[in-house]
């Protein structure tokens, strides 16, 4: 079985996706393209021998489209995942699921009420298929450090994309690790305050960077540091301190250069070579779980929705000068 798949917004994150199902991924073949770039699709669809149409609601409609991923601006997801859900057909929609918690909670109530035995919505959560992420988990869930108690994360980027704000920061970048704290740690985000230095030259739309801390219902306190125009590289960093140990992610550099009585290491521009395989194993296990017709492995809409969730508590103690916040799970 040939699962054909529409990609809606075909940009960096998208365009990557579509060539990855394309070249990579077995079980799939990409059919259909749509971006308001109506070139830009053109261009990619040529690549990819698929078609474009003008717009997502044709793109879903489409009946050489089986599943739909969407990669589109996080405004445009909540309307597109509840037109997939009125399509019953699966949809892999980029993180966040919605940007307003309303908004999530109207998803997962449409697809609770299909009464389908598979849900039909999966999230773009990635690092649960990172290799090191894995072995990170593992290794806590093992015991070999005892009990955690600080979990040390961060998150920085050469520079942001235009148009964000200080808001958007914890809505598109800080949501990973939201979401993969809750993840390593097995234990929902209770209560959560925001925080942040002097804030860096290079961009005047935002406080960039913020301190986040999370504390999860197990006491277990979690500190991320989120930096979007940090300049020097793409960099993720994990560390899980426990009772009687630590494990944390090696140093994300892709090439280590000595010369000149130097010693040197280079980290990428973006996120792509760092995870380009557990994109790849993502939507590998998107598509087996459709073929076989099981539920998908990914992390599902009540993922999304409660991440969001989180998210909200932090913009909201953003707004009241850092407070401790509670996270409001109803």
């Amino acid at each position: 079985m040939t699962v054909q798949v529409g990609v809606i917004g075909v940009g960096v994150m998208g365009a990557d996706h579509a060539r990855t199902l394309h070249r990579s991924v077995s079980g799939a073949q990409v059919t259909v393209v749509t971006d308001f770039d109506a070139a830009r699709a053109d261009t990619l669809a040529h690549e990819l021998s698929a078609r474009t149409v003008a717009t997502a609601t044709e793109l879903i409609a489409a009946p050489d489209v089986d599943a739909v991923v969407i990669a589109s601006h996080d405004s445009a997801h909540a309307e597109q995942v509840a037109a997939c859900l009125d399509q019953r057909k699966p949809v892999l929609c980029e993180k966040p699921l919605a940007p307003s918690v309303d908004e999530c909670r109207d998803l997962v109530a449409q697809e609770d009420a299909l009464g389908l035995a598979d849900p039909l919505v999966s999230v773009g959560f990635m690092r649960r298929f990172h290799h090191p992420y894995v072995a990170l988990a593992d290794e806590v869930r093992s015991g070999s450090i005892g009990t955690p108690l600080l979990v040390r994360s961060s998150h920085r980027n050469v520079s942001a994309y235009p148009g964000g704000d200080s808001a958007g920061t914890i809505t598109n970048s800080a949501i990973h690790e939201i979401y993969i704290t809750s993840w390593l740690l097995g234990s929902p985000i209770a209560e959560v305050s925001w925080h942040a230095p002097r804030s860096t030259s290079y961009d005047t739309s935002r406080q960039d960077p913020q301190v986040l801390l999370l504390r999860t219902a197990d006491g277990a306190l979690t500190i991320v540091d989120v930096f979007v125009n940090a300049r020097y590289g793409y960099d993720v960093r994990c560390e899980v301190v426990g009772e009687t140990g630590a494990v944390s992610l090696a140093a994300p550099h892709t090439l280590s250069i000595d010369s000149s009585l130097r010693s040197a290491s280079t980290y990428p521009k973006d996120w792509r070579p760092l995870f380009a395989d557990a994109y790849r194993r993502q939507l590998q296990a998107w598509i087996d779980a459709l073929t076989a017709e099981v539920s998908s492995p990914l992390a599902t809409a009540r993922d999304g929705l409660r991440a969001t969730q989180v998210a909200v508590a932090l913009i909201d103690s953003m707004n009241n000068d850092g407070a401790t916040t509670e996270v409001a799970y109803h």
